[in-house]
């Protein structure tokens, strides 16, 4: 392999994995309209297969990159702000589980098992981490921080499914107690420090997607949407106008794979109103899951278009 190619693999982010995560969710997404509709699930499963051959070819990369490469994998986990996103990697697992379910109960309970340890492990890691021996600023941290949180939260949705109930419990305890946590850290940092790099801004989205994946999971435990699933609801509702206001200056900012944040949690809030218009038949909830849906497959087929123009000119890999 010639030194450019080992340049390029030595390069390669694990930042990538969170396209696991939108176009997961994507999947997810258009089967709750397909079935919100009693329309065919012909484009979730497209969406589907997609999702799946770029977890293998992004997670094959990876694999080699921590085989050539190990130094350059132990320098995004130092790093104060790469840390969080490793568990993309098993948060895409859990996606793909979910995605699985119906149609391999057996593949997305291998799927669950392999994304529900590992997740738990890297939560403990990416935690001690934080809590260790090295020092962390008010500028290291971001919205991107709720990714090990919003991992945990994602657990249950197909944890019940699969008779997990205990261990989904467990998980969504953790998600939720870290995700008050970081929330107060987090709104601290942007509303008293200095605003966020220009390529972390887009990560203010991810702020809607612990309450929506919360909401999911909470239901999925406990069968009803009930008071507390009302406020994980109405909360996700808030971020999202916050994040609405604030998204015509963020889309003027040059593209990065940050911009890959805008689509797990759109995707979540779609989901969650999708189920909750199911569950309570409201009519104004079916019709803000539509108007998310739409705007989803848009946001999806924009960073699909850009991160293709990215990798061929070469700037996904460009050290940081």
């Amino acid at each position: 392999m010639s030194a450019e190619n080992h340049s390029w693999l030595e390069h390669y982010p694990v930042t990538l994995f969170t396209i696991v995560m939108g176009v997961s969710g994507l999947t997810l997404a258009l089967r709750s309209g397909e079935r919100a509709l009693g329309l065919s699930e012909s484009l979730s499963m497209g969406a589907y297969v997609l999702t799946l051959a770029l977890f293998l070819l992004i997670a094959s990369g990876y694999a080699l990159k921590a085989l050539r490469h190990p130094q350059a994998v132990r320098a995004e986990w130092d790093h104060p702000v790469k840390l969080a996103f490793f568990p993309a990697i098993s948060i895409g697992l859990l996606l793909l589980s979910t995605a699985t379910l119906p149609w391999s109960m057996g593949a997305a309970h291998v799927m669950w098992l392999v994304g529900a340890l590992g997740q738990g492990v890297l939560t403990i890691a990416v935690v001690s981490g934080w809590i260790g021996s090295r020092a962390f600023l008010h500028g290291h941290l971001s919205p991107a921080w709720f990714i090990p949180a919003v991992g945990n939260v994602i657990v249950p949705i197909a944890g019940v499914k699969l008779g997990y109930i205990e261990t989904s419990w467990f998980f969504l305890s953790v998600g939720l107690i870290f995700w008050s946590v970081l929330l107060t850290l987090v709104m601290n940092r942007l509303i008293f420090h200095d605003p966020l790099p220009e390529r972390l801004q887009p990560t203010l989205v991810i702020l809607i997607a612990p309450p929506a994946v919360g909401f999911l999971a909470w239901v999925e435990l406990t069968g009803e949407i009930g008071s507390f699933g009302r406020v994980l609801l109405n909360g996700a509702y808030l971020f999202a106008l916050i994040v609405a206001v604030q998204l015509p200056r963020i889309l003027r900012l040059p593209f990065a794979m940050s911009f890959w944040a805008l689509s797990f949690p759109v995707a979540a809030l779609t989901i969650a109103s999708f189920t909750y218009a199911g569950a309570m038949q409201s009519q104004p909830h079916r019709l803000i899951a539509l108007v998310l849906l739409v705007a989803l497959v848009a946001i999806i087929a924009a960073l699909l278009i850009r991160t293709s123009r990215a990798i061929a000119s070469g700037a996904v890999f460009r050290p940081e």
